[in-house]
């Protein structure tokens, strides 16, 4: 660190009264500076102070930012409200002993065009205070070239924990928790990684991937824990989702964990190339993994679904909802109660599947309507269910034959426990053939059944 450029940056702040003497407790912080940021102790910040610090610590950042210099906040408490950091702002404290907490209405911090924006052991807390526009949150960032947030807590905010638009960078090893509203919501990236972050007990979302028109956004969720997300705003699905995907192509969900979501565990509306890989999804109220309306694209795969409405839907074909790979997935322990009366003949279905896709190696059980649905009414195309262990379920396979529907292919599946058949033909919600397995396939042209087994 250069602390003589600094020094000569932040003149002044002895005639603004910022400046405050040496202590040994300001030397101690010093030390403990070990990336070479300067102690915002020497320059006009005090730990633990009743009064509001926003002044001191922006005239702080806006002079360090010309120096790139970082700034690191000794262990204690700063009141800050609406602080506005400068185009590059590099933020240092202890994890879990730097608290900044919010002092009026509004955003903790807020940041517009940025080109470095760095964050590092900082906790923030909004005192549950509402923010003063729609959409805020604790850290509101509008534009940021290279954002890169690490080891810091976001708590107790009364709108998001953190809204970000046009960011660029990673949000990782965080903690966001007793949020109101979105933990986290992200809208027209350009390549976020959120990685390896907590977050629980939030009002109406968890991590939320959105674009204001369709298009690419290469955002990766991996590795986070989710858990206890709720719905307070009600709808029947536009909220209480742990990871939620709209409009935004090109989206990987991995190796995730998320529990107890009123809704999905990972929800994709209209995104394209969406990717859903290797995640533990426990207690959805809902679908636990859905790829639903205008979406192109989909790979499910390897994920493990224990306890939810319905376990993976892929659906929506009236809206061109289509082009999946659904494989080695496991679902289990389904539920016949949902948030809401079902428009579709009710709750329990392994798999839903309606265009030009392939259900292949999945293992259900316990489904108490269906193992797995292909098509609704004439939305049926091009679907494959092959190689699939479907056991305890009402019925195995319900596969439309309403008029119209186009061509399936159900082979090399095992069936056990399935008391209303394995394979069964569907006119919307209602049966309207036996067991396929058993006799009858040969007047309905558009379907091809073989090496079936049925215990």
């Amino acid at each position: 660190m250069n602390r003589r450029r600094l020094l000569k940056a932040t003149a002044g702040f002895a005639v603004l009264g910022l400046a405050m003497p040496r202590t040994a407790f300001a030397d101690a912080a010093l030390r403990r500076a070990a990336t070479g940021a300067a102690n915002a102790a020497e320059f006009g910040l005090t730990p633990n102070a009743a009064q509001n610090q926003t002044a001191a610590l922006q005239a702080l950042l806006e002079r360090a930012s010309a120096e790139s210099i970082p700034i690191f906040l000794p262990p204690g408490r700063y009141r800050l409200s609406s602080l506005v950091l400068p185009r590059q702002a590099r933020l240092v404290g202890v994890p879990g002993a730097t608290r900044l907490e919010q002092d009026d209405l509004g955003s903790l911090l807020t940041g517009r065009e940025g080109n470095h924006l760095a964050l590092s052991g900082l906790a923030f807390d909004g005192r549950l205070m509402p923010p003063s526009g729609s959409g805020g949150g604790l850290l509101d960032i509008d534009g940021t070239l290279h954002l890169s947030i690490e080891a810091c807590t976001f708590a107790n905010s009364g709108g998001n924990g953190l809204s970000l638009r046009r960011a660029q960078g990673n949000i990782r090893d965080c903690a966001i928790t007793d949020i109101t509203d979105y933990a986290l919501y992200a809208l027209d990236s350009s390549g976020l990684d959120i990685i390896e972050n907590t977050v629980s007990d939030c009002g109406n979302g968890g991590i939320l991937i959105h674009r204001s028109a369709l298009g690419a956004d290469g955002s990766r969720i991996s590795g986070n824990r989710i858990a206890r997300i709720r719905a307070d705003r009600g709808g029947t699905g536009q909220y209480g989702n742990g990871i939620n995907a709209y409009r935004a192509d090109n989206v990987r969900v991995s190796d995730n964990e998320i529990a107890d979501c009123a809704f999905s565990a990972i929800r994709g509306n209209s995104a394209g190339n969406l990717q859903i890989s290797g995640n533990t999804c426990l207690r959805s109220g809902e679908t636990a993994l859905y790829a639903e309306f205008a979406f192109q694209g989909a790979v499910i795969s390897g994920n493990l679904v224990d306890g939810a409405a319905h376990g993976i839907s892929m659906a929506n074909f009236d809206k061109g909802g289509r082009l999946c790979a659904c494989t080695g997935n496991i679902i289990r322990n389904l539920s016949e109660d949902g948030p809401y009366p079902s428009p579709m003949a009710g709750f329990g279905i392994g798999i839903n599947v309606e265009a030009d896709s392939t259900v292949t190696g999945n293992i259900i059980e316990n489904a108490p309507l269906a193992g797995i649905r292909m098509g609704w009414g004439p939305f049926l195309r091009s679907v494959t269910a092959s190689g699939n262990v479907i056991r305890k379920a009402k019925t195995g396979i319900i596969v439309s034959v309403v008029e119209g529907s186009g061509a399936a292919v159900i082979s090399g599946n095992v069936f056990e426990d399935t008391p209303n058949g394995a394979v069964v033909g569907h006119r919307w919600a209602e049966p309207a053939t036996g067991d396929l397995l058993k006799s009858g396939i040969e007047a309905i042209p558009h379907l091809t059944l073989a090496g079936n087994r049925a215990d």
